[in-house]
């Protein structure tokens, strides 16, 4: 008479972490426009999204654009420390060449 037709469950989808976005784009942007800055902000909030998403239970995902976010980050502040240091060499050695050409005279 009544039949029982059990409905499929759809299964349950975590959120996005919004952190995790926002350290993807802060990446992104510590390539183009924010160079150091963006980094910082990428690196800080990826790790807080990986801890957001690693929760046992996970309350979101997201945890690839975390990780992207991260390495984007490093990679932008490694690049800014070389850059520094290149910038500190060059300096001193225009620095000596200045000084030896001035003891010669």
């Amino acid at each position: 008479m009544y039949e029982n037709n059990p409905q499929p469950q759809q299964p349950y989808v975590l959120p996005s972490s919004n952190l995790a976005l926002i350290s993807l784009i802060a990446g992104i942007l510590g390539f183009t426009f924010f160079p150091f800055i963006a980094s910082i902000v990428a690196v800080w909030t990826g790790y807080a999204a990986r801890k957001e998403t690693r929760s046992v239970p996970p309350t979101a995902s997201g945890d690839g654009m975390a990780t992207a976010g991260i390495i984007m980050g490093w990679v932008q502040i490694g690049l800014t420390v070389v850059g520094i240091c290149c910038a500190a060499i060059y300096f001193i050695f225009i620095a000596g060449l200045i000084g030896a050409e001035a003891m010669n005279f």
